[in-house]
């Protein structure tokens, strides 16, 4: 998912200034491309929560309220926050290289593995929850308001709260001139690879305990959210200005209050909200929130959010999204390769934005199966290989990237099609989690 786990459920300031029009868009302009040579990589990992040896078997919310009791208790290096359905999220810390990045996260998820076994429940990597409907355990004033506002689109919003996991890798926006590691390109390469990630990293074909038509579901979810919160940005302008347009033409989920019940409106735009003032006048702390209630695939937040992978299974299934994402963004000779690669993909996909488009479709859809998704993916793949010794990647790591290549990628598969056989009849609820997928 994210809903974010964003810390927050108070009003803003009270005294804070009221923003105008022309501050907002300097404002979104400023803060959410921060330029500069790429340096940092970050990752931000959910999980769904299971029964270690019934996972089945939905867990009750006190056994829940215990394993985030436990959690909270660790002294991780990442920040732990909760979902709404109970899943559990690490945010990792920038850091300064690929494998700084892989060690800490390693440490960090050791310590929650060994957690949440000592309670008899595992962390799951699926992107969707394949035998449990949704269901809220967390009770805060910011996801009351996210429930009210994407239930008005449908069953869709409530899902993607509960059931749903991702893979999110944080890199740097770019820098300010043009050429392979300028903003500008980044965000666009962002937009074309993004549809080949979906695709590559697919593991989400099941819901409810049977079949979807999808191999991610999950990234179906996403699309189906509401009628714009979940989009990027449309048109052609430059991307500071793309942005700024998109996220003050978006509608406002919600209007904080310390003193009552938080106010949901319905279709009130941020611009909207800016020339009206009411119910009350926004300030800066309303836009940064408003920042953090949209969900596109890729989202600036000064750096580049990558929010469109399905979380993998097995014990470091993460690290092949993030190795592959960061060697193929930020080493300059791969960036120019796979954006020649990935650039005819624009036809496919069309006018309209991701994640509505052929193309995204296609790749939540068909996984590998696509031949111009696979054409692009298996590029991808070699020329990570290659980058990854050039930005400091281990033989482990690299060693993983060539395993999920040659078992997925160069057979035109993705971890979806290792996944209908979770459904077959089981001889007993305890005999095990799930064969070649414990995570």
């Amino acid at each position: 998912m994210s809903s974010d786990g964003v810390s927050g459920d108070h009003g803003p300031p009270v005294h804070a200034p009221p923003l105008d029009e022309g501050g907002a868009e300097d404002l979104l302009r400023c803060i959410c491309f921060k330029t500069g040579p790429p340096r940092t990589v970050g990752v931000e990992l959910e999980w769904l929560i299971h029964h270690r040896d019934r996972p089945r078997v939905p867990v009750p919310p006190e056994r829940l309220d215990a394993a985030r009791a436990a959690l909270r208790e660790l002294p991780l290096s990442a920040a732990l926050t909760f979902e709404p359905g109970g899943q559990l999220e690490l945010s990792s810390r920038p850091a300064n290289s690929l494998m700084a990045c892989v060690e800490a996260t390693s440490a960090d998820l050791a310590a929650v593995r060994g957690a949440l076994d000592r309670l008899d429940l595992a962390p799951v990597g699926l992107g969707l929850d394949p035998w449990h409907p949704p269901r809220r355990v967390l009770r805060e004033p910011r996801y009351d308001a996210m429930e009210i506002s994407l239930d008005r689109s449908g069953p869709a919003g409530r899902a993607m709260m509960c059931t749903t996991a991702s893979v999110q890798v944080c890199l740097d926006a770019g820098e300010e001139e043009p050429g392979p590691l300028g903003y500008a390109r980044r965000w666009q390469l962002a937009h074309l690879l993004g549809a080949v990630l979906v695709a590559v990293f697919a593991n989400s074909p099941l819901r409810r305990g049977r079949r979807t038509p999808w191999r991610s579901a999950r990234q179906s979810l996403w699309a189906e959210l509401d009628p714009r919160r979940s989009l990027a940005p449309a048109g052609h302008l430059p991307p500071r200005h793309a942005w700024a347009a998109h996220v003050l033409d978006s509608p406002v989920m919600c209007v904080r209050d310390d003193t009552g019940p938080w106010v949901v409106p319905d279709g009130l735009t941020f611009r909207e909200w800016i020339r009206t003032g009411a119910p009350r006048p926004p300030v800066r702390a309303d836009l940064d929130y408003h920042l953090s209630t949209l969900f596109p695939p890729v989202r600036p937040r000064g750096h580049l959010e990558l929010r469109m992978i399905d979380a993998q299974s097995g014990t470091d299934g993460w690290l092949v999204p993030l190795a592959v994402t960061t060697a193929v963004f930020d080493d300059p000779q791969a960036a120019e390769t796979v954006y020649r690669a990935v650039k005819p993909l624009a036809e496919t996909a069309g006018p309209r934005p991701a994640p509505r488009n052929p193309l995204w479709v296609a790749a939540a859809r068909d996984g590998l199966r696509d031949p111009e998704l696979r054409a692009a993916a298996t590029v991808c793949f070699e020329t990570a290989l290659e980058a990854l010794p050039r930005i400091g990647a281990t033989t482990a790591v690299r060693d993983a990237v060539a395993e999920f290549d040659d078992r997925f990628v160069a057979r035109g598969r993705c971890p979806a099609d290792d996944l209908p056989g979770l459904l077959a009849p089981r001889p007993a609820e305890g005999s095990g989690h799930f064969e070649g997928h414990r995570s």
